[in-house]
């Protein structure tokens, strides 16, 4: 499969809001991971849901789970997922300036994930 196609497949797995949310919370915890608890009480999703988005950016490689007993922790399988949401956190913000979006995006858009990088 050429390269392309599995950025694409990459760029689908992430294509939803409720994914990017786990993505930033995983990226903004202090150890890189979290609970699967954490992430229901964080998101607001049902559990059934929250289970599908995890298993979706499991099966693409994104995340990693590890069972301790009763509970199931997640974290990002790459750092560099850490910064392909600050890269595109950055890019959405530096389009929406020339259209005059740019504050209203920055107070919807979480900031938490960007920890040291200054954006």
């Amino acid at each position: 499969m050429p390269l392309y196609e599995i950025k694409a497949n990459l760029f689908k797995a992430l294509a939803h809001p409720a994914r990017i949310r786990v993505l930033e919370l995983l990226a903004a915890s202090p150890d890189g991971q979290a609970p699967v608890s954490y992430l229901l009480a964080e998101t607001g999703l049902e559990a059934s849901h929250l289970s599908q988005h995890l298993a979706t950016l499991r099966r693409h490689g994104v995340v990693t789970s590890v069972r301790s007993a009763n509970t199931v922790t997640y974290q990002l399988a790459h750092p560099k997922i850490s910064e392909l949401l600050a890269i595109a956190r950055t890019f959405l913000l530096d389009s929406l300036a020339e259209s005059g979006e740019q504050l209203q995006l920055a107070q919807e858009l979480p900031g938490e994930h960007l920890g040291g990088l200054g954006l």
